[in-house]
């Protein structure tokens, strides 16, 4: 059975940094993608970063481009991802997600099958 768990959220000032965690477990994810999506109060959950495990190439919101980079630890088959430069904009929820051994595209893109409960950020002006 799959498992995502996250780890590393916390309260920051803004300018401040954090790397969250997102250790997975169940299989190997040799052929899926990883991927860090965040909800705000009162809006609904966005895509934040995403990678593919098998050759690690990496796609970005362009709201975190630039500040933020996802990676991926084969060893620990873990997905971390670091946030620079943090605004109060970057409150959130934040959730791993993964997708299955074959990769599906529905109406919204990428679809994943799995999801962690989340950790949350919140960073103060």
């Amino acid at each position: 059975q799959v498992q995502l768990v996250e780890s590393g959220g916390g309260l920051v000032q803004a300018g401040d940094s954090l790397r969250l965690s997102c250790a997975a477990s169940g299989r190997t994810f040799s052929r899926h993608t990883l991927g860090w999506f965040r909800q705000a109060p009162g809006k609904e959950r966005e895509f934040v970063a995403r990678i593919r495990w098998s050759d690690g190439s990496t796609y970005y919101a362009d709201s975190v481009k630039g500040r933020f980079t996802i990676s991926r630890d084969n060893a620990k088959n873990t997905v971390y991802l670091q946030m620079n430069s943090l605004k109060p904009e970057d409150t959130a929820v934040y959730y791993c997600a993964a997708t299955g051994a074959i990769l599906r595209i529905g109406p919204a893109g990428i679809e994943y099958d799995y999801w962690g409960h989340g950790t949350q950020v919140t960073v103060s002006s």
